[in-house]
């Protein structure tokens, strides 16, 4: 597990940041129960169900969870060395990263049956797609674009705000062409250009989870999936209660 003794001093620069930059905020549209055990390391939305990634050694898992009920409709769990991260869908399947291990486990969507594994030569963070390749977060500023059939790299950006690296990228999603990244330990997420890596700006998520539901220290913001079929963008958190459907407000133009 990862963890940083710093977290408060990281958050509240983050908030003087976002308050600099005009950051983006929120409005929540609905609110649906989540599984408060789950550490979400990756979220999607297919075919009217949520995908999910759970962590943790021992208790990692792959589920199917309808969004109305939070109920697990389907779980795979993952053997106990590995330590289960970012998941992304390609055509039939899920693929789900490891955060340690250099292996990626290439699933049936729809059985769960495993077809695969993959290698990778960097920690395993966050995962999604464009349509043509495999987005991959490995907690630096760095995204590797990969092949989805072999997994090799076919290029990388790296991403820095206003010249400055962004550091700690974690779960990501590709939202109206823009690759939306979670920053760990942080209430933010950037909206990222797939072509340059360059933050085209951020969105402030600060207070969306009641300070009196955070069970933990590690119960961070991380999971962002989006329904393109009807413009709806999901986020939850690990061990996380609630999972929300949001709307990103843009900021008010200064005179």
């Amino acid at each position: 597990m990862r963890f940083s003794c710093h977290r408060f001093a990281l958050i509240l620069l983050c908030a003087l940041a976002c308050a600099a930059a005009g950051a983006q905020s929120y409005k929540i549209i609905h609110t649906y129960p989540h599984d408060p055990h789950a550490f979400t390391q990756g979220l999607i939305f297919a075919d009217g169900r949520l995908y999910e990634s759970t962590g943790q050694n021992g208790q990692s898992s792959l589920r199917m969870v309808d969004l109305e009920t939070g109920h697990i409709l389907q779980e795979q769990p993952v053997a106990k060395e590995y330590f289960a991260e970012g998941l992304a869908t390609w055509g039939s399947t899920l693929v789900q990263l490891t955060w340690t291990s250099h292996v990626a486990f290439v699933y049936d969507r729809f059985s769960f049956r495993q077809l695969r594994t993959m290698s990778y030569p960097w920690e395993g963070w966050g995962l999604t797609s464009d349509g043509k390749e495999l987005i991959l977060s490995d907690g630096t500023p760095d995204l590797h674009f990969l092949d989805p059939a072999t997994f090799h790299e076919l290029r990388r950006v790296t991403v820095k705000d206003h010249g400055k690296p962004v550091q700690e990228l974690n779960e990501l999603e590709m939202v109206h062409g823009e690759i939306y990244a979670n920053v760990w330990h942080s209430d933010r997420i950037a909206r990222i250009s797939p072509r340059t890596g360059a933050v085209l700006g951020w969105i402030d998520l600060a207070g969306l989870l009641p300070a009196n539901l955070h069970s933990s220290p590690e119960a961070v913001l991380n999971g962002i999936a989006y329904d393109p079929a009807h413009d709806r963008l999901f986020v939850t958190g690990k061990l996380w209660p609630r999972l929300y459907e949001i709307r990103v407000i843009k900021p008010a133009r200064q005179r």
